[in-house]
């Protein structure tokens, strides 16, 4: 199991500068607002049939609920989820990590990239789907926003659909 140190990950030197604690905080802020639906609707698709149709999940019907800063925050207290508890258990919160990852347009900041990506680099790789949501939020970014990295582990990135009701 590959764990992060929460605010020691976000906090120390590496491949990205130390985001300030009051951006932090209120990142930990709007993710604990979403965290006991999202625990909730995890714990529920546990026991249900890995096949089933995203949107007829506890976590489907939850994600449909939100706007896109309600998304943002569920994506980002997943995938901190996680990176912190990474292990065959995560099955259902690595699905809700990749359905976040294809939808588009959801006003990604490059403070929130960075955060996820410090995280994703401090779980290591014995988390394999630790680059799925920043890589894609990442492409959501302006070219000039985006992070460079030297060493851009290769990811599959879900394929961006449209939102339901638009062509």
């Amino acid at each position: 199991m590959a764990s992060v140190a929460g605010w020691a990950a976000a906090s120390t030197s590496g491949a990205f500068p130390p985001l300030p604690r009051a951006v932090v905080q209120a990142f930990y802020r709007r993710m604990r607002a979403v965290a006991p639906a999202a625990v909730g609707a995890i714990e529920r698709d546990r026991a249900t049939d890995p096949e089933q149709a995203f949107s007829d999940t506890a976590c489907g019907r939850l994600v449909g609920s939100l706007d896109d800063a309600g998304l943002r925050a569920l994506g980002m207290w997943t995938h901190h989820w996680c990176m912190r508890f990474y292990d065959d258990d995560t099955r259902v919160g690595r699905r809700l990590v990749r359905e976040i990852a294809a939808r588009p347009g959801l006003g990604w900041t490059a403070d929130e990239v960075r955060w996820m990506l410090r995280e994703s680099f401090s779980a290591g790789p014995a988390a394999a789907d630790r680059f799925t949501l920043p890589r894609a939020a990442a492409g959501q970014l302006p070219p000039a926003a985006r992070p460079a990295l030297a060493c851009w582990p290769e990811v599959e990135v879900p394929r961006q659909r449209r939102p339901e009701g638009s062509r």
